[in-house]
């Protein structure tokens, strides 16, 4: 497969996980209805909740989350290839979550998994202090996909400021690079677009970036702005506001070795030292 139609879903999930769940699958539905065949979700699909304590009791192991479940179920009626933004996981070995993204096949099988490498520890000036490592053990390995339309690279949120995870991946033979997120509306205003269709330049790979958008039940508020971004940089769709909806895009994949072609980067790496004066 050379063509397909991709889709992000754009949420406003909010801090119980069975109005989220109902959310996401309306919007799916609404994907694929619609003849996306790869649709994406975004960052804590089922639950966003910063308030101290207050998620925990809601986090449950991958085998019990009702979230996973559910959607496996609805991409195999749907006969799509679904990746799930990002679920928060419990883990056996410690008090940390996971926060870890699912790609699904049109069977509902499990296709890859992959646990955010980079922890977004900063302070941005929106009123919020964010620490995830507090909450989330970071991934330790980047994560190429088999779908059946071709490669995927699963990064999440912060991992997207790491340009070198998304060289390596393209290196590798990645022809989609997947970028779930909940941006802060004060980063993402700044360094959304800039962030993702560099990107997307950088290594001649399509960009699928699904959001979280607008004021959410925890007080935070995300950026939105879900984007679609071609091998060569352009925004091929955008949703032009934070609200939840779906936006889409063909994807031809020729379009990857073409820009590559014209802009070989990828094989030009070259080792060198710093100077140090």
């Amino acid at each position: 497969m050379t063509t397909l139609t991709a889709a992000c879903i754009q949420m406003r999930s909010g801090t119980e996980v069975a109005p989220n769940v109902a959310a996401a699958s309306a919007l799916i539905r609404e994907a694929a209805g619609q003849g996306a065949t790869f649709i994406a979700t975004p960052e804590m699909t089922n639950l966003l909740d910063i308030r101290p304590g207050m998620a925990r009791p809601k986090i449950v192991a991958e085998a019990d989350d009702v979230t996973l479940k559910s959607l496996r179920a609805l991409t195999a009626e749907l006969g799509v290839t679904l990746l799930i933004g990002s679920l928060a996981v419990a883990l056996p070995d410690e008090e940390r979550f996971a926060n870890r993204s699912f790609l699904i096949g049109p069977d509902g099988n499990i296709l890859a998994r992959y646990d955010k490498i980079h922890m977004f520890d900063v302070e941005v000036g929106d009123g919020q202090s964010y620490r995830e490592s507090r909450a989330y053990r970071p991934g330790t390995e980047a994560v190429l996909a088999t779908a059946p339309f071709g490669k995927v690279g699963v990064t999440i949120c912060y991992d997207v400021r790491f340009p070198h995870l998304y060289r390596r991946l393209a290196q590798a033979g990645a022809d989609i690079l997947i970028v779930p997120a909940a941006f802060t509306r004060v980063t993402g205003e700044a360094h959304w677009h800039v962030l993702l269709r560099a990107r997307a330049i950088e290594t001649g790979c399509f960009v699928v970036a699904p959001a979280q958008g607008g004021r959410h039940e925890d007080g935070r508020e995300t950026f939105g702005h879900s984007l679609i971004v071609s091998p060569w940089g352009e925004v091929l769709a955008e949703a032009a506001h934070a609200e939840p909806g779906i936006i889409l895009a063909e994807l031809d994949l020729d379009a990857v070795t073409k820009a590559r072609g014209r802009i070989p980067s990828l094989g030009n790496d070259r080792e060198f030292p710093v100077a140090k004066s």
